[in-house]
């Protein structure tokens, strides 16, 4: 049990919506009889939870009596039985919030991994949230109200200055907080739905390269390489930097991204093999049957007609369902309020500060300067995505692939080799083994991802993408990525004092953990270490990587307040409005730098679709990565660092940053060791 917790000033109080009359009148009367029986010290905890409880007191919870008896006999005084209600509360949480998110992965089960073809009730089940209705129970049994009754709901402004608040204050804070929305049943059920689906629409959105068209209806791309939009495209356009012909390749895999975003693309060549397609020319034609892949049939006719706008219907379907959430929660009444305030707590001001910080700096324009040399001619919009100052540059793609495939040719042998791989990422062989023990390895039908366990017991699961012929380079460097997130996802609720602090500050965090191991991929392949010159040249890819996202984030950003500023704008609409933003986003920060304008590439992200404004963190999280790299080589030692920071637990991301490494999270670490990798004397 965390000891308890010394009352602190308090700051920008959190403002919430008066009650109706009589309710407010009731409080009053409960605020002076719980004052008089407990004492003048605890009238401040008293009238801070009887206003937060009424704010939150519907009709249905009963008549102004009924609250004021609830408030006169769910108080607990400081001491003992305001520890016996933490404790109890923590308790029961920990296992509602843990069977949920069993109860979801195995709702995702069938949708998310790659067991075979879907059945129609596949979606449905998929769609189905089973934790939807636990809010609205936890109220109408008002549990809720006994939390909100006896913990701290804060502002931001709070949060952020809590600093010398104890580990109990934290876990209180973060105990009330669940319950600062009140969002009923059906309308998580509709965002659960909605995210569902569009995860569905993006899983399946495969492009298959062998039957891309170059000049002269070449056939630039080998057979069997199904290409997932957008993580696949990105990175194949990565893997050919070095490659003879790469320009066309890359130039025509530029040329799918253009057609997806402004959505002129054929419907017909979506994830279907016996269709070939030149992007250029935008024209289709069936496949020589003795050029089709998988089985499928050959087609004698194909209809050219372009997708009808459903990257945008989706969209916008994610949109409206998020927007429902709005008048239930007063302190951050919009999804953007709550993306910047409630969940990643670093105002959007100061995020997107930091993401033009970035964008604007001078070490950008130099470092352009050395993928210019590097490339010996002039950078296109694609270049964006150079991948030349990774230690991976040493290797062709094709001996890369041989390497991962015969080491794993099934998600099962990825998953026996955990414990080597983890050793080989800096843990000890005891807590290998430990790690190993908490995680299992699915094989995803989509791109893969990292899913944390609910609950002490419960293991968390790595989904990843293994091909017929096993495991490409692609899909382990992802691999190696969704392992920082369960290792993280692992430490920060099995060793943290108090599961109401499980899991880390924000999304970007573990974003941050996942690409410090990711870093290290080839170590795990038994490849080396990266020298000085090595590490000068990561740092310049640090750089780039984190301008080429912190732009795509501004878009995720701008679309979003776009959709709030025009809620029954249609899918067409939404297009245009994305692509301008996208080509307004590029010509300000990227056409200075790379000299094209109106590139649509920005836009291209599927996370935007899918993931209810989730791209920002990736730019947070490449920034908050190279503050842990940095703390990581002070020591040498990454596993024993990962797990002393990752228990620090959901704290601000400031206050989490400062303990893991001494400073605030900023784009200045990044920009001076970028500053010293282009000085003369590194070279």
């Amino acid at each position: 049990m965390l000891t308890a917790a010394l009352v602190l000033p308090l700051v920008a109080q959190l403002v919430l919506p008066d009650p109706p009359p009589p309710l407010a009148e009731a409080a009053a009367r409960a605020v002076a009889a719980l004052a008089a029986r407990h004492g003048a010290a605890e009238r401040p905890r008293i009238e801070r939870g009887v206003r937060q409880a009424a704010a939150f007191w519907r009709e249905g919870d009963g008549d102004a009596a009924a609250f004021e008896a609830f408030a006169a006999g769910q108080f607990a005084p400081a001491g003992p039985a305001l520890d016996a209600l933490l404790g109890r509360l923590e308790a029961v949480l920990e296992q509602v919030d843990g069977h949920e998110v069993e109860l979801s992965r195995t709702l995702r089960w069938w949708t998310d991994l790659e067991l075979g073809p879907l059945q129609p009730v596949d979606p449905l089940l998929a769609s189905w949230a089973p934790g939807a209705h636990a809010l609205d129970d936890l109220f109408a049994t008002r549990i809720a109200f006994a939390a909100l009754l006896n913990f701290p709901l804060t502002s931001l402004e709070e949060r952020l200055a809590g600093g010398a608040w104890s580990r109990r204050r934290w876990a209180e804070v973060r105990l009330a907080g669940r319950f600062a929305r009140r969002v009923p049943a059906e309308v998580s059920q509709a965002i659960t739905r909605a995210g569902a689906e569009a995860g569905l629409y993006i899983a399946g959105y495969n492009v298959h390269a062998h039957h891309l068209l170059g000049a002269g209806g070449s056939r630039p791309f080998p057979r069997g390489k199904r290409l997932l939009a957008h993580w696949n495209l990105r990175d194949e356009i990565k893997a050919q930097y070095g490659q003879p012909g790469a320009l066309e390749r890359q130039r025509l895999l530029a040329t799918v991204f253009d057609r997806i975003v402004t959505q002129t693309i054929p419907r017909a060549v979506i994830d279907d093999p016996s269709v070939d397609w030149d992007p250029v020319t935008n024209a289709v034609r069936p496949s020589p049957p003795a050029e089709i892949e998988g089985g499928a049939a050959p087609r004698s006719a194909v209809d050219g007609a372009r997708e009808p706008d459903t990257r945008y219907a989706q969209l916008l379907q994610t949109f409206r369902a998020a927007a429902a959430a709005d008048p239930y929660s007063p302190s951050a009444p919009t999804h953007v309020a709550r993306k910047f305030e409630l969940e990643r707590e670093i105002p959007e001001a100061r995020v997107v500060a930091l993401l033009e910080e970035v964008l604007g700096s001078p070490e950008v324009r130099q470092v352009a300067a050395v993928v210019r040399r590097r490339l010996g001619r002039p950078l296109e919009p694609f270049d964006v995505w150079y991948d030349g100052f990774r230690p991976r540059a040493r290797f062709a793609e094709a001996d890369l692939d041989a390497k991962t495939r015969a080491r794993y040719p099934t998600a099962a042998a990825f998953a026996h080799a955990l414990p080597q791989t983890l050793q080989a990422l800096g843990f000890t062989a005891e807590k290998a083994a430990w790690l190993a023990a908490r995680i299992e390895v699915d094989p995803a039908r989509g791109s893969g991802h990292a899913m944390g366990a609910g609950r002490r017991g419960d293991k968390a699961h790595l989904r990843t993408r293994v091909g017929p012929d096993g495991m490409d380079y692609k899909g382990f460097n992802i691999a190696v990525h969704e392992l920082g997130h369960n290792v993280e996802q692992t430490f920060s609720l099995a060793q943290v004092d108090s599961t109401l602090l499980q899991g880390v500050p924000s999304t970007a965090f573990t974003e941050a953990v996942a690409f410090v191991f990711q870093a290290r991929d080839l170590e795990v392949l038994g490849l080396g270490a990266p020298d000085a010159e090595a590490r000068r040249l990561l740092a310049l890819n640090d750089l780039w990587m984190t301008f080429e996202i912190a732009g795509v984030a501004l878009v995720d950003i701008g679309v979003w307040r776009w959709m709030y500023q025009h809620p029954r704008a249609t899918p067409a609409e939404l297009r245009e409005a994305t692509l301008r933003l996208a080509r307004d986003t590029w010509n300000r920060w990227y056409a200075p730098v790379l000299g094209v304008r109106d590139a649509t590439l920005l836009a291209a992200y599927s996370h935007m679709i899918e993931s209810f404004l989730y791209l920002p963190d990736y730019p947070l999280g490449h920034l908050i990565a190279f503050q842990l790299e940095e703390q990581v080589r002070k020591t040498g030692k990454i596993g024993p660092e990962i797990e002393r920071m990752t228990k620090l637990g959901a704290v601000t991301p400031d206050l989490w940053m400062k303990n893991a490494s001494g400073e605030p999270v900023g784009a200045g670490p990044l920009l001076r060791a970028t500053a010293s990798a282009l000085a003369p004397a590194s070279h």
